[in-house]
């Protein structure tokens, strides 16, 4: 039935143009490294008893779409229909959009892991896309742990050899997270974080992921996960030693402590820290944007709409949305990912 409904609600609704900010539904992912984070604190609506790691926020990928809250529609269909409007100049129906933003209970241990650049996909995963990604924490245990990048002098063989014998973790650069910390891990970088930490995730939109260690975890049947070493070998950039995190002062924010930091930029995607309690201006040059609210109550205001915004929450901010306002309901926080330049015509 809900579908049925979905599909009539998509047939009816016609926009003259995507100016308006985009709350989608999220689709929660039960992992068994996950835990119950993201109902507690996030107030996701969580299906089940089941230990859930990911809220997919915003999605075109062909593994879960995102459906637009009010329209019914998927966002990979207003993106096909309203390419300009969405993405920007030079965009065309078949441009794809170009993220995947979720959240993260990162309760138990996450895989060592590496994504592959957009060269080594091509042969390592055809028809999947280079992954490249940056991670928000929002709260981390004490005692948790993020391992980002290979330790100085690792070899393909020493690594090899210690996803064998158990002992990867220690091949990685490792650091104990803080809530305000940003880690930009480019895609080809070995990775691995968990112990009880919560974050915000923008990534390329790709599933292509490579395991290289699971821990020697076994899931409730008895079952261990699929590794792929000899995948995972290939897809590594060797040159990518230890990766440190972007620390912010006062996450989360109190009084008075209003800020915007830069957290990454990069070619896929530029992001940017806004916190305290002073209205910030978000004014684009005609590019794709969204916002993930990490601390604290906003609303975000324009042409005359006010859009209410709690800690979890995530807009899609389209290119033909030029300006914007977000207000913060005392000490509060988001991040604000923007596409860096405008879609080339070719």
């Amino acid at each position: 039935m809900k579908r049925i409904v979905r599909e009539t609600v998509m047939q009816s609704a016609n926009f003259a143009s995507l100016d308006m900010a985009l709350r989608l539904e999220p689709s929660p992912r039960a992992m068994v490294w996950g835990g119950r984070l993201l109902a507690d604190l996030l107030g996701k609506p969580l299906p089940d008893a089941q230990s859930y790691g990911e809220s997919w926020e915003v999605s075109t990928h062909p593994r879960q779409h995102s459906f637009h809250h009010d329209s019914g529609r998927t966002l990979a269909d207003l993106t096909r229909r309203y390419p300009t409007d969405m993405l920007g100049k030079g965009a065309s129906p078949d441009t794809p959009f170009p993220w995947l933003i979720k959240w993260l209970d990162c309760h138990d241990w996450l895989s060592v892991q590496v994504h592959p650049d957009a060269e080594k996909v091509k042969t390592l995963w055809p028809g999947e896309g280079s992954k490249n990604e940056a991670w928000f924490v929002i709260a981390a245990r004490p005692g948790s742990k993020v391992w980002a990048g290979l330790n100085p002098g690792v070899t393909h063989e020493q690594l090899r050899q210690a996803s064998l014998d158990g002992t990867v973790a220690d091949c990685l650069a490792s650091f104990e997270p803080q809530p305000g910390d940003c880690v930009h891990l480019p895609a080809g970088t070995v990775h691995a974080v968990g112990g009880g930490v919560l974050m915000a995730e923008i990534q390329e939109s790709s599933d292509a992921t490579f395991r290289l260690f699971d821990w020697n975890r076994k899931d409730a049947h008895g079952k261990s996960r699929d590794l792929h070493l000899e995948q995972s070998l290939a897809a590594i950039d060797w040159a990518q030693g230890p990766v440190s995190p972007v620390r912010t002062a006062a996450f989360p924010p109190g009084p008075g402590d209003s800020c915007r930091h830069i957290l990454v930029r990069c070619p896929e995607f530029h992001i940017d820290l806004c916190s305290g309690d002073t209205p910030v201006g978000l004014t684009s040059p005609g590019t794709l944007g969204a916002l993930m609210q990490v601390a604290g109550k906003a609303r975000l205001e324009y042409r005359g709409s006010v859009i209410p915004l709690g800690m979890g929450d995530t807009l899609v901010l389209p290119a033909a949305l030029r300006q914007a306002m977000w207000v913060p309901e005392g000490p509060a926080a988001m991040i604000h990912a923007t596409v860096p330049a405008l879609y080339s015509s070719h």
